[in-house]
């Protein structure tokens, strides 16, 4: 068994052991075992157009969420340990799943919303097993790929400051700090611990630092809570918890199960056409794939490189299986109601402990599948204790800036505008949009009209449209 185990793996063979695949495999999940406590803090809290919350009703069901969102990754990281063989492990996409709640939620149901992220997913899958992979990779600049990065690194950041209460709408100006620019309440304090101790703690490197940052902020936040009585937010009580009254969890809170397959019935992949106008419904699916697509090339190029299995063509070993896995996760993931699944940079945790094969991420899915049972627990986590994370990955995803080259203005300028048009207009389409139109525009004023991909051409021009939308309708008189 252990010897047939070996070879379908090829661990000798990538000069690896079992022990270590193990190893690498615990590493991983540990590294980012915190999505599933993040993804329902930010999707099972979002209302849609009609007032309601995934799952239906208008109570947010965040372990049921949660279930899902470890169900899912559980079940696509197996296969793409089985299938495509590599140590990379997925999850629901941070940035993806902030996209789906406050752009395109908003306009429509869940179910609808949900629908476009799997008809996202089957495009992609398409797009690998036509092989237009390679036309769609090479029609974006691969600076204005980073500047979307970096933009929703921003916007990520923005919510996790917004969620905890850190920054606040204004009277006399959009925002301000706390509460009358005071930060004066109990449950920030705990934000601003829980920030300060998990970017300390992924400074220096710490294994599994966001995770312990959650956890550790949410205990603290259970004793603030014991200590000062602050209650739940309300407008009587602005400085209480966002989200979750933080306390000792009852014992139906630590172990329990909620079924994740009811969530699989709650998508409508063609809804959003009747909903809304087609364009903006392509728009949004031409959104999710865009940052999908290239956050996965970027991460298994970069993981593969870590882990020794980039060839010299620049290509991984399976690449095909392990980009049409990936593509079959966004569309589970659409299905499964808990926002697009992608490949995680945090499989990088599992490669520096000596990771080469899919073995480790059949370690991390099965592992995945264990947090299921544990899913209530997250119902104990307020929002001051889960957002910390996210500021801090906003950082992380903000480092790739460096990449940009600021001295050269053709792509700055549009970069530029891609990274603060989404957060400014708390749009991660706006961003892309007004990335993609300064970007040809500025070609085109320059006489370089001939640099700028077919595919780019036709994509600005439905930005513009997309844009435009409002005064179209206007003079047309609908």
């Amino acid at each position: 068994m252990r010897n047939a185990i070996d070879r379908f793996f090829a661990i000798s063979e990538r000069d690896s052991t079992i022990s270590r695949e193990v190893r690498g495999g615990l590493a991983t999940f540990f590294t980012m075992a915190y999505i599933v406590v993040l993804n329902p803090i930010i999707i099972a809290t979002g209302k849609d157009i009609d007032g309601e919350v995934i799952g239906d009703g208008t109570t947010p069901q965040v372990a049921l969420v949660a279930a899902g969102t470890a169900f899912v990754a559980g079940v696509l990281t197996i296969i793409m340990g089985v299938v495509g063989r590599v140590p990379f492990a997925m999850a629901a996409g941070l940035g993806l799943n902030a996209f789906v709640t406050f752009n395109i939620a908003t306009v429509m149901s869940w179910e609808e919303a949900m629908g476009l992220v799997f008809l996202e997913g089957v495009i992609i899958a398409i797009l690998v097993l036509t092989g237009l992979r390679t036309a769609v990779f090479h029609a974006i600049p691969a600076q204005l790929k980073t500047a979307i990065s970096v933009g929703i690194g921003l916007f990520i950041a923005l919510i996790g400051f917004v969620d905890a209460g850190f920054v606040r709408k204004a009277a006399g100006t959009p925002l301000e700090l706390g509460i009358g620019g005071q930060l004066t309440s109990w449950p920030v304090l705990v934000f601003i611990v829980g920030l300060l101790a998990t970017a300390a703690m992924v400074a220096r490197k710490v294994k599994g630092a966001i995770l312990i940052g959650i956890v550790g902020s949410t205990v603290l936040a259970i004793v603030v809570q014991a200590l000062t009585k602050v209650g739940a937010a309300s407008p009587e009580n602005a400085g209480g918890w966002q989200l979750n009254v933080p306390a000792l969890p009852a014992a139906d809170q630590i172990f329990g199960f909620h079924n994740p397959l009811v969530l699989f019935t709650e998508f409508d992949p063609f809804g959003a056409f009747s909903r809304i106008s087609v364009l903006l419904a392509v728009l949004f699916v031409f959104t999710l794939l865009i940052t999908d697509f290239f956050d996965t090339m970027g991460t298994i190029v970069g993981v593969g490189r870590q882990a020794g299995l980039v060839q010299a063509d620049g290509t991984l070993p399976r690449t095909k299986e392990i980009l049409l896995v990936d593509s079959i996760a966004a569309a589970a993931g659409g299905a499964g109601s808990v926002s697009s699944n992608t490949t995680y940079i945090e499989s990088a945790a599992g490669v520096g402990e000596g990771a080469r094969t899919g073995l480790a991420s059949v370690v991390t899915g099965v592992l995945f599948l264990v947090a299921i049972f544990f899913a209530p627990l997250v119902a104990v986590v307020p929002y001051e204790a889960a957002t910390p994370a996210l500021v801090v990955v906003g950082f992380l995803m903000m480092t790739a800036i460096r990449d940009i080259d600021w001295d050269d203005f053709e792509i700055a300028i549009p970069a530029f505008l891609t990274i603060v048009v989404m957060p400014f207009t708390y749009s991660i389409s706006n961003g892309i949009g007004a990335g993609f139109i300064s970007y040809v525009l500025i070609k085109v004023v320059r006489g370089k009209a001939r640099e700028v991909h077919p595919l780019l051409w036709g994509v600005t021009a439905l930005f513009v449209v997309y844009f435009a939308i409002g005064p179209i309708r206007a003079a047309l008189g609908v």
